[in-house]
C-alpha cells in the first residue's frame, strides 16, 4: 500500500473515530451550549485515553502500590509498574464506574485523585474539575461516562496508534475551535503540510552511529504537537536507532494538556511541554536546538504581549527581538526572530509565514530590518510557496521558510524560490477551507526541486495521464534582495529662477523631495547620474537619510507575462458582439415599435 492510500484510510479512520466522540455531544445538549460542548469532550478524551493505556498493567500497578504506599518516594515504582511516566491507582474503571449511576460523582472523583500528579496538572489546566461538578449539577455526568464506556470508543493504543490519537485530538479541538469562530491559522496544520516541512528540514541528515547525539526539536506554537509527533515519526523513518528529543510551548491550555498528555502516553519527557505565551514567557530560554518546525499564528496581534517584548528588544543581542519589531498587528514575525534565537549554528529551522513578512515594511522598519538581519547572515536557504487552500482555517497564501544557520557551501550567499502553488491534488470532499493536499507525488516534486538547488520547472504527469505536477524554483543571489533607498532632494529657487544658497550649500525644496530605491549590488552614484540626474539637474543625495532595505518579491520572481491580443483583433470581436447584440435588440422591440407608429 502506497503513503496516500495509507493516509487516505488513516484520515478517513480518524474522521470516524472523531465524529463518534463528538457524539457525546448529545447527552451534554441543554446543559452545555453547544461551543461549550469541548470543555467536557476534550479533557475526557484525554481521561480515557489514559484510561485505556493503562488496563493492561492495572492489576500490577495496584499490587506495587499497596507495597509502596507508605513510602515517602513512590512514583518510581509505579511508573514501573504501569509501563508509562503515569498511574491510576484507583479501585475504579469507566466500566465499574458505570455499574454505580447512583454514586457516580464520589466514585468518579475516586478515579481521578488515583492518578499520578502530572496527569492531575494537565486536567487542573483545562478546567475540568469544575466541569464535574457543573455535569453532577445538570445530571449528565453518568451519560457521558456512560458514552466513553462504549465499544466503538475503545482508545486502547493496540487499536489506536500515538500519532493517529494524537489526529483525533487535532480534529476534536478543530471542532471545538470553529464553534468559537477563532481566528484563521491558529491551530492547525494538516499532515501532507507537516511531511513536507519534516522532509524539507531532514534531507540529507545523517543520524547513523551509535554514538550519534541525541538530536533535539522544538515547535514554539506546538498546538496538539503533531509537528513534532510527525517529525519523531520522519526521523525513524531514516535510522530506526536515532534518538529524538521534543520539546513544545502552547498558549491555549486545552491543546497544552492534549500535547503533555500525548508526550506522557509516548514516553517522552512531560516537563519537555511547557505552557504559557512564547513571546512574553519564554520557557526554553538558554535552550538551541538541532531542528524547529513550527506553524505560529499569523495575522494576530501582539499588544497583549508588547511591554513585554518591547523590554526585550531594549536588550538589543542579549533579547530574541533586538534586531526589529513588526507592526503590532501581526507578530508571525517575532515568532521567526525567536526560532532563529533557539538554533544550533548547525541548526536548521521550517517556519510557516504568511505573504506580508516577504515584503511588508519600508527599509529601516521592523520587517525590513528582521529580513536584513536573517538574509545578511545568510540564514536564509529557501522559501517554498504552498498551494492556496492548503489549511482547514484559511485559503489565504502561505509560505514555508527555511532557515539553516550552516548552509552548504553550494548554497551560500543564494536563496532559493519554490513556487509550488500549483503542485497539489484536489481534494474529493474539502474539509473547511482545505480543498487541496500536497501528496506524496507534490511532496517528491517539491524536495527535488530543493535538492538540486536551481533555477528550473520540474513537472510530473500522474497515473491518471491527465494531471501534470509542476513547481517552478529560481535561484537569487542574496544581495540582489537587497536596496539602498537615497532621498533625492531639488534646490529651491528665488525669483529669479536661481538656486536659494545658504553657507555656501543649495537651500532644499522639500515639495520635491522625493526617494528612489537602488538596487544593493548597483553604484549608488552611477544610478543617480544615469537615472534622475538627467531628468532633475541640480538635484543631490542627502545621504544622511540613506536607509538599505530588503524584501521578497516572490510575486515578481515568478511572474510570467502574457501578451496582449492585437488591438486589430480585440476591435473585430467588439464589433461582432455589437452586431449580435443589436439583432437581438431588433428582434425584441422591432416589431412592437412599428405597432406604435
Amino acid at each position: 500500500m502506497d503513503t496516500n492510500e495509507k493516509i487516505k484510510i488513516v484520515g478517513t479512520n480518524i474522521q470516524e473515530k472523531a465524529n463518534l466522540i463528538w457524539n457525546v455531544a448529545n447527552s451534554l445538549f441543554g446543559a452545555y451550549k453547544p461551543h461549550e460542548y469541548g470543555l467536557v469532550i476534550l479533557p475526557m478524551v484525554v481521561i480515557k485515553r489514559f484510561h485505556d493505556c493503562l488496563l493492561p498493567t492495572r492489576e500490577k500497578v495496584l499490587a506495587t502500590y499497596e507495597k509502596v504506599k507508605q513510602l515517602a518516594v513512590k512514583d518510581g515504582f509505579l511508573r514501573t509498574a504501569s509501563g508509562y511516566r503515569f498511574y491510576n491507582t484507583s479501585q475504579y474503571t469507566f466500566e465499574r464506574l458505570k455499574a454505580d449511576p447512583a454514586n457516580i460523582k464520589i466514585n468518579f472523583e475516586n478515579y481521578i485523585n488515583g492518578f499520578s500528579d502530572n496527569v492531575i496538572d494537565i486536567l487542573a489546566n483545562m478546567g475540568f474539575f469544575t466541569q464535574i461538578e457543573r455535569m453532577a449539577d445538570a445530571g449528565v455526568l453518568y451519560q457521558v461516562i456512560s458514552d466513553f464506556t462504549a465499544d466503538n470508543a475503545d482508545m486502547n493504543p493496540e487499536k489506536i496508534s500515538a500519532i493517529d490519537m494524537g489526529y483525533v485530538f487535532e480534529n476534536l479541538v478543530q471542532r471545538f475551535s470553529e464553534s468559537y469562530d477563532e481566528e484563521a491559522g491558529a491551530h492547525f496544520t494538516s499532515r501532507d503540510i507537516i511531511y513536507l516541512m519534516c522532509d524539507l528540514l531532514t534531507m540529507n541528515a545523517d543520524f547513523s552511529g551509535e554514538d550519534a547525539p541525541a538530536k533535539t526539536v522544538y515547535d514554539m506554537a506546538m498546538g496538539t504537537s503533531q509537528m513534532l509527533t510527525c517529525m519523531e515519526e520522519r526521523v525513524h523513518a531514516l535510522d530506526k536507532e536515532a534518538e529524538i528529543i521534543c520539546y513544545g510551548q502552547e498558549i491555549n491550555p486545552f491543546t497544552f494538556g492534549i500535547a503533555k498528555a500525548d508526550m506522557l502516553i509516548r514516553g517522552g519527557d512531560p516537563e519537555n511541554m511547557q505552557f504559557g505565551d512564547t513571546l512574553n514567557a519564554d520557557k526554553f530560554k538558554g535552550y538551541t536546538f538541532d531542528y524547529i518546525i513550527s506553524n505560529p499564528p499569523f495575522g494576530i496581534d501582539w499588544k497583549r504581549e508588547a511591554a513585554d517584548v518591547e523590554k526585550e528588544h531594549k536588550l538589543g543581542d542579549a533579547g530574541r527581538f533586538g534586531v526589529g519589531l513588526p507592526q503590532k498587528s501581526d507578530g508571525q514575525m517575532l515568532f521567526l526572530l525567536n526560532g532563529i534565537a533557539k538554533l544550533k549554528d548547525t541548526g536548521r529551522m521550517a517556519i510557516i509565514q504568511n505573504g506580508s513578512s516577504l515584503f511588508t515594511g519600508d527599509a529601516g522598519s521592523g520587517p525590513s530590518e528582521i529580513r536584513r538581519y536573517i538574509i545578511e547572515n545568510d540564514w536564509l536557504d529557501a522559501i517554498v510557496q504552498l498551494p492556496n487552500d492548503s489549511f482547514y482555517n484559511t485559503g489565504i497564501a502561505t509560505y514555508v521558510w527555511i532557515v539553516s544557520k550552516n548552509k552548504p557551501e553550494t548554497h551560500r550567499e543564494r536563496i532559493l524560490l519554490i513556487d509550488a502553488s500549483k503542485c497539489c491534488e484536489a481534494r474529493r470532499r474539502p474539509i473547511g477551507n482545505k480543498r487541496v493536499d500536497i501528496t506524496e507525488s507534490c511532496r517528491n516534486l517539491i524536495t527535488q526541486a530543493y535538492s538540486e538547488y536551481r533555477s528550473a520547472i520540474f513537472t510530473k504527469t500522474l497515473e491518471d495521464k491527465k494531471t501534470v505536477l509542476t513547481c517552478k524554483s529560481k535561484v537569487l543571489d542574496a544581495i540582489s534582495l537587497g536596496y539602498n533607498k537615497i532621498t533625492v532632494e531639488s534646490p529651491a529657487l528665488d525669483d529669479d529662477g536661481n538656486p536659494i544658497v545658504k553657507k555656501g550649500k543649495p537651500v532644499a525644496d522639500t515639495s520635491k523631495r522625493d526617494t528612489e530605491s537602488v538596487p544593493l549590488d548597483e553604484d549608488v552614484d552611477a544610478y543617480f547620474a544615469r537615472e534622475v540626474l538627467p531628468y532633475r539637474p541640480g538635484a543631490w543625495i542627502d545621504k544622511s537619510k540613506t536607509k538599505v532595505g530588503y524584501e521578497i518579491p516572490f510575486t515578481r520572481t515568478f511572474y510570467e507575462y502574457e501578451e496582449l491580443e492585437p488591438a486589430a483583433d480585440i476591435a473585430k470581436r467588439i464589433a461582432a458582439r455589437e452586431k449580435v447584440l443589436m439583432e437581438k435588440l431588433q428582434a425584441l422591440f422591432g416589431n412592437g415599435g412599428e405597432q406604435n407608429e
